[in-house]
């Protein structure tokens, strides 16, 4: 690899070498290296682009590093993952995508991950998302994620876009079964003429299920953003909806949560709230010797934490 793209699997995965544990990078269009264990095996699909990742049951305390980089300007590819988790599972499993563009094409990453969780499994799977170069091509990325659920299963996710990213199309679709549970912490901030759409469909069917989405973001400059949330409580379940957003500058946010209750025990809530940054947290910070600029900075930061 060369310097872009180590820096690149830095920062969307947090790796200097090679992990521990089973793993699959994916560098401009082909896969660079690749690892299993005795318990996670990665299989090559003969179909489409992409891997499947088979996880036995009783699987715990292992992980799974599966990070996307680009470095080749005007490159374009759709990927598909699709990840089988067995019963009593405690897995973690790190995504993300990074896009260097120094060239005049747009270079893009469209990647589908499926995820079929078995019963009584726990899954903590973390997607960064992030671009940079000064070229005139765009750097785009429109991820799909498909959860299934069996029952008493738990998912949580934690998904970031915080730079260089121009457009995102942004899917999460889950269904969840009784006694099982999602968690989302989303974070994004755009800048510029970005725009990004989030999206997220929740069907609570299985008595007992629960699903919490939450979502921070900040919009600066003349950047837009779009988040949209449904909720369906198909059973008795509890389900929760929260999109915090900052805009500054131009920025523009549209937040659109919705619920609809399909049985009479279903209790589900949502909240949004859009704002710009309050003037007494820019004073208490610039009274400690910081100037407008940093104190901005330091509140979007402990915001997006």
């Amino acid at each position: 690899m060369n310097a872009y793209e180590k820096a690149l699997l830095h920062e969307v995965a947090e790796l200097d070498a090679l992990p521990v544990g089973a793993y699959n990078i994916r560098a401009n269009g082909a896969s660079a290296a690749r690892n299993t264990t005795a318990h996670i095996d990665i299989v090559t699909k003969t179909d489409k682009p992409g891997i499947d990742i088979l996880i036995k049951p009783g699987t715990v305390n292992e992980s799974v590093h599966i990070p996307v980089i680009i470095s080749e300007s005007g490159l374009k590819e759709n990927v598909y993952n699709d990840f089988y988790i067995g019963e009593n599972c405690d897995v973690t499993i790190i995504a993300g995508c990074g896009i260097h563009n120094c060239g005049s094409g747009d270079s893009q990453h469209d990647g589908i991950h499926s995820f079929y969780v078995g019963e009584n499994s726990k899954v903590r799977y973390v997607e960064k998302h992030y671009g940079e170069g000064e070229g005139r091509g765009k750097r785009l990325m429109n991820p799909t994620t498909v959860v299934h659920l069996g029952k008493n299963a738990h998912m949580e996710m934690e998904t970031t876009q915080i730079a260089g990213i121009d457009d995102t199309l942004r899917k999460t679709t889950a269904d969840l079964a009784e006694g099982s549970s999602l968690v989302v912490h989303d974070k994004i901030m755009t800048t510029g003429d970005q725009h990004a759409v989030a999206e997220f469909n929740a069907d609570l069917n299985g008595e007992g299920s629960s699903c919490n989405i939450i979502s921070r973001s900040v919009a600066k400059e003349s950047s837009k953003q779009e988040y949209i949330s449904r909720i369906n409580g198909n059973a008795p379940c509890s389900g929760h909806t929260e999109c915090d957003a900052i805009i500054m500058d131009q920025g523009c946010v549209l937040a659109s949560p919705q619920l609809t209750a399909n049985h009479v025990d279903a209790s589900l809530i949502h909240e949004a709230a859009i704002g710009k940054i309050a003037g007494e947290q820019l004073m208490k910070l610039m009274t400690l010797g910081l100037n407008e600029k940093e104190a901005e900075e330091q509140i979007i930061n402990g915001f997006l934490k």
